[in-house]
């Protein structure tokens, strides 16, 4: 069953996928700047706003109408379905907090599981007009041509992103201890604030590595595809291979991977509070 539902993706779904990116990605542009609402989820720097309710809604409505008999799992609703052997996974703004301050570093991500294994996925940053996309097996593209991962081999030559947990206020400890140890370290860190964003930008070179904890599965679910594909690695923090539902993530060109491991486990082992160059 899985295996044929993995030959049914190929390639009806595909171009799919890619319509339903570009039609959600034109509603987010066209709401860019016009946000009506904006409520609090668990803390009060966890927005969601309106703009995220109608994009998934009108995600979900497109995908039932042509496979009914999927799941789905999206950011702002209950799972759907959750035993079927292909799952939707939806994210329908990646970078809420951007968008509703005007900032234009925001994306979808919509992304295709089968039987636990994520088979196809695509990011679109609809006011960058770029539209990023992978199958598995077949490599990664923006805007239909090929990427592939900086060759960048030390961590001193390397521009890392990173991003915060929404509880960063009443758990700083949980993260900024990483982020500490990795400025003093690579050649500089930035901090986008869209994960799919990330993980995009890393797997066609303009970052050479990733590292974030407490995500969520439609946070990576494309975009860790699209970095694969690409020449890619990502692992949990132990350098184990890397799950969408696990919280933690470390990615990398590959080249870079081993010395992002060793400082992570430096810093959990408590050895890290000024590193030297």
């Amino acid at each position: 069953m899985i295996q044929l539902c993995y030959v049914f993706f190929m390639p009806e779904m595909e171009n799919f996928l890619k319509q339903l990116l570009l039609q959600a990605g034109e509603r987010l542009r066209k709401h860019f700047g016009r946000v009506k609402t904006i409520r609090y989820k668990e803390s009060p720097i966890n927005l969601v706003t309106n703009v995220d309710q109608e994009v998934e809604k009108f995600v979900k409505a497109q995908i039932r109408k042509r496979f009914p008999e999927d799941s789905i799992l999206a950011e702002e609703s209950p799972i759907e379905k959750e035993e079927a052997p292909r799952r939707w996974i939806i994210d329908p703004l990646d970078g809420t907090t951007n968008f509703a301050h005007g900032l234009q570093m925001f994306s979808i991500s919509i992304a295709v599981e089968v039987g636990g294994d994520v088979v196809a996925g695509g990011v679109n940053c609809p006011v960058y007009g770029e539209l990023f996309f992978a199958r598995k097996g077949k490599g990664a593209t923006l805007n239909g041509k090929k990427i592939r991962v900086s060759r960048v081999k030390k961590l001193g030559q390397s521009l890392l992103v990173t991003g915060f947990p929404y509880d960063i206020h009443e758990h700083p400890d949980r993260s900024l201890p990483y982020f500490n140890a990795m400025i003093q370290r690579a050649q500089g860190v930035r901090r986008l604030g869209s994960a799919a964003m990330d993980l995009c930008y890393l797997a066609m070179g303009r970052f050479d590595g990733f590292w974030e904890v407490y995500l969520n599965p439609w946070d990576t679910a494309a975009g860790s595809l699209i970095l694969r594909e690409a020449g890619g690695v990502i692992t949990d923090f132990n350098g184990r291979p890397h799950s969408i539902y696990q919280r933690e993530l470390a990615a990398s060109n590959g080249l870079i991977q081993k010395e992002m491991i060793d400082i992570i486990a430096q810093v959990k082992a408590g050895g890290v509070r000024e590193m030297a160059l």
